[in-house]
Order: C-alpha cells, then structure tokens, then sequence
C-alpha cells in the first residue's frame, strides 16, 4: 500500500505546497488552498510516454499549416446553436455551469433526446437510470440512440465507451468522476483537474465532442481549480432566478465563436422552451397608465429586444435613504441619480430609490441608462411615460446623451412590436437611411430634452 503524505493546493491555479500558506505565491490569491491526500510514489509511478516516429510532433512553419472549417453538430436548438457560435464542433469539449436546480441536467437532456439519428451516452454520477427515465419521460422529445451509463470511474467510463462508439458523450458532473491514478477523493482539486484533462486528450483524439456539467460554488464561479476552465474549449453560464420561468445561457468563452451570444429559455413542465421572441415576453402589456416604468432598446449579443425598466421612489422612512437594483449595477444607478440631482436639478437625497429589470434579466447595456433615470424620474413626479414611447442611450457624467452602437437594429425591434416613438441620441444616425422607418426617432443631446419630450 503506498505511504501518504498532505499536500495544500490551490484551488484557482492548482499549485501545491507542503503546508499551508495564506497567499499563493503562484497566482496572488488569498486563502485558495486546500488540504489533499495523496500518495508519496503517486508521480514516479506515472509512466512517461515516448515519443514514436508515428507519434512524433515536428516544428511546422506557419504558412504551411493548413486549415478547414471546423464541422459542427446541429444540436436542433436554435438558442444553444447560437450561443455555441453556430452548432457543437467535433472533438470539443464544453462546459455548462449553474446553480443547483437551475436546470443544467434537462437543458442536456432535452438537448441529447432531440438528436434523433446520433448516438450519444449520456455518463451520470448523481442519478440513478431509474431518475433519468422519470426526467426523460416528463420531455417531450425521445431518441431511441441515447445510452444512459450511471458509473463515475473515469476508467470504466472510457471502457463503455469504447463499447459504444458514441458521437456525443456526457459526463454530469465533472467533480463526481474520479481516475484510480489519483489517491485523493472525487470532487478534489487534483481529480478535477486530472479528469478534465483526460477528457479532453480523449475528445482531440477520437473527435467526439464532450459535454461537462459542472457545479459552482458560493461565489458563483465553477468549483474545481481555475485550470478547469481554462483546459476547455467552451464555457457556458447558465443563470436564472428559480422564481422566475426564464434561463439565459450565456458564454463566458469560446474558442469557436463569441462570447457576446445570449440564450433565453422558459422553464415549464415538460422541459425548457425557446424564447425565440423575447421581446414579447418580458414586456407586461398591463402598465398604462402607471408611473415608473419606462421601456429601454436592449442588446444582448447580436439580437436586440425591448426590456421593462421599473423603478420605484418614495420618501426616506428610516431616516437613511435606500438603493436597491434589481438585474442591473447599483453603483452604476448611484452614479446616474448623482447626474439627476446635479446636472437636473432634481433631489433625490432623501428618497428611497429601488429599480427593477421586469424578468428577472440581468442587463450591463450602458444603453439602458436613459431609461432607468427616466422611469426614476417618472416615479418621482409620479407622471407616466406616453404609451408607445422607448428608448436607448447612454447617460455621461455631464448629463449629456451618448451614442450607442447597433442603433438600427434597436429601432427596427421597436418597429416590429408596435411601438411609435423612440428617443435615441443625437447624431446617432449619421449615414443611416431613415426613410424606411416607420416608427418616430426623436434625437436628444442632454438629459433635460428629454425630460420634457417626456413629462411636459
């Protein structure tokens, strides 16, 4: 039996030290590391392969590398197609991300089922067959060349795999599987980091893509050491409030597309529904008449939609006023009521200020900010927004309208859904036709222009 010995690693690099210290001398973290077993003869036991004239990789120069479109895999989903960069490309390695029951397992579920004609296997280390039969029969999808292993041997995995000859694996999750050359426990730093990386020689070798669930910790990153990202070729975000019916999958990195794309989903009991319009869905149609909500031209990679922005102002009870944003930054919002109050002339000092994005949707778009001081201002006079009215802009420090990008694409998703009038900034249109337009743009340069387009 080998003689074990303690090693701390560190969770966000995986450098080792023999005791534990406070700051990684490798990355500059603070209280990253962690405390492992493993054996004394674990790394002279590992074999270092030679290199045969087969397998022998020789300097290439540049020019003479050539290259060929990468094939992708339409996975029959228009959202995760999109956030992949245009389908799954073969010998990938992709990994998905997001809080428990957030609905990671039926997104790949659902997503393996539809593959009608593509045999898959789908590795599960946290349910039984018995859990993904009862899931599999509440979606309405079924592929009858879906193999469902429920083992977490990485070794016994790739054994069955071998067996089955699959053009798609699953492996949910990552911190369950565990190879037998690493002494520590499943879900450690070392086995992470050593699993994942078996997995991926595999995936380049053979040219099947390989789907990764991970878990995240409390901060919201994904557990295991930060090499697990960086290892893959794709990392995918999947968020969403459990009290809410919408998911958006977004893309942290891709090394075979943008990283800008959004994915929206509607949970319900059957599985995930697309969101192909959801513009549709996360305007109320219910708000005429009341203060406080203003409609803001949003864009979330390369597709635009309209979002309600709800805001609320009330007199300070406590004696301290409150700042509370919901799905947007409020250091970001402090900043705007500081240009409302000074660049204004309207005190909001002593008033309780809370801002909402209807939806659950979490936006960074500077072009929002027209429409957040707008609907705060629209709460504080308690006056409404005409109806039919949105808008896109950026607010700068001196209360000035800065320009946005993809300005026709915004006036065009506001054209579809109805809508008659919207305040953009000034010379934002320069070198646009917009005699298509069926729909007002009005062009403002400061903040106090359109205050009175809107409250006068």
């Amino acid at each position: 039996m080998a003689k074990t010995k303690t090693v701390y690693v560190c969770s966000n690099c995986g450098a080792d030290s023999p005791k534990w210290v406070g700051k990684c001398p490798g990355c500059g973290e603070w209280n990253t590391y962690v405390e492992e077993l493993i054996a004394k003869e674990r790394s002279a036991k590992r074999p270092i392969p030679g290199l045969s004239d087969k397998d022998k990789v020789r300097p290439q120069l540049l020019k003479e590398i050539t290259t060929t479109e990468e094939s992708r895999i339409d996975l029959n989903d228009a959202e995760l197609n999109r956030v992949l960069g245009g389908g799954l490309v073969k010998g990938s390695l992709v990994l998905i991300g997001g809080e428990p029951g957030i609905g990671k397992s039926t997104l790949v579920l659902q997503t393996v089922l539809g593959l009608k004609g593509l045999r898959s296997l789908y590795v599960s280390g946290e349910e039984s067959s018995r859990q993904l039969k009862l899931r599999a029969d509440r979606l309405t999808h079924d592929n009858p060349d879906c193999y469902i292993l429920c083992e977490t041997n990485l070794e016994h995995i790739f054994a069955h795999a071998q067996n089955v000859q699959p053009s798609l694996m699953i492996v949910d999750s990552i911190q369950t599987i565990y190879t037998e050359s690493i002494e520590s426990s499943p879900g450690s730093i070392s086995q992470v980091r050593e699993c994942s990386a078996t997995i991926l020689k595999y995936a380049k070798e053979t040219g099947i893509p390989v789907l990764l669930i991970g878990h995240i910790n409390k901060e919201g990153s994904i557990a295991g050491p930060k090499v697990l990202e960086h290892i893959v070729d794709t990392v995918l975000q999947f968020e969403g409030d459990q009290h809410y019916m919408y998911r958006i999958l977004r893309s942290v990195k891709n090394r075979f597309g943008s990283t800008a794309e959004l994915g929206i989903y509607e949970m319900r009991q059957n599985g995930l529904r697309e969101v192909n319009n959801p513009s549709e869905l996360l305007l109320t149609q219910n708000h005429e008449g009341l203060s406080g909500v203003a409609i803001a031209a949003t864009i979330e990679g390369v597709r635009p939609f309209l979002i309600e922005t709800q805001s609320l102002v009330s007199s300070a009870v406590y004696g301290t006023p409150q700042r509370s944003a919901t799905g947007f930054d409020l250091r970001r919002m402090n900043m705007l009521l500081a240009v409302l109050e000074k660049r204004a002339g309207f005190k909001l000092g002593q008033k309780d200020v809370f801002l909402n994005i209807a939806g659950g949707l979490k936006v960074n778009d500077p072009a929002i900010d027209l429409a957040v001081i707008s609907a705060i201002l629209s709460s504080s006079l308690d006056i409404s927004i005409e109806p039919g009215t949105c808008m896109a802009g950026e607010v700068g420090l001196s209360g000035e309208i800065r320009p946005v990008n993809r300005i026709e694409q915004r006036i065009l998703e506001a054209q579809k859904l109805g809508f008659t009038r919207i305040i953009i900034p000034y010379n934002n249109l320069k070198g646009v036709d917009t005699q298509g337009y069926q729909i007002q743009v009005v062009q403002v340069r400061k903040v106090e222009e359109a205050f009175r387009l809107l409250f006068s």
